[in-house]
């Protein structure tokens, strides 16, 4: 019984605990919200300009969704909708409900133009 405790304890820790990884995205804000039924989470997506495996030389756009912890963090971003950012994310293995709607956490705005 203990074991089988110990394994879950384990395998909770690195599905929703562990940093698998992290790094700063760039892009303009498309949007910030507060949403959920039971959990209000802060919610955002990015928008990604670059050159991607479409016609040659089109230029495509790459979506960055991801949930914020902090409220002074989706305050800054609220208010500014529509502009550059560089956010710096965490990356879990797994969502929790009350951390956000996906495994990406934003926890710090690097840059903002």
């Amino acid at each position: 019984m203990l074991v089988v405790l110990l394994f879950a304890g384990i395998f909770i820790w690195y599905k929703y605990y562990f940093v698998f990884g992290e790094g700063v995205k760039s892009g303009y804000l498309n949007y910030a919200v507060k949403k959920g039924y039971v959990f209000k989470t802060y919610e955002g997506k990015l928008i990604q300009e670059g050159f991607g495996r479409g016609k040659t030389g089109s230029i495509t756009s790459y979506e960055f969704e991801f949930s914020v912890e902090d409220p002074e963090i989706f305050k800054q971003l609220e208010e500014n909708s529509g502009k550059q950012f560089d956010l710096h994310y965490k990356e879990y293995n797994g969502a929790i409900p009350w951390r956000g709607n996906t495994r990406y956490i934003v926890d710090k705005v690097v840059n903002m133009k």
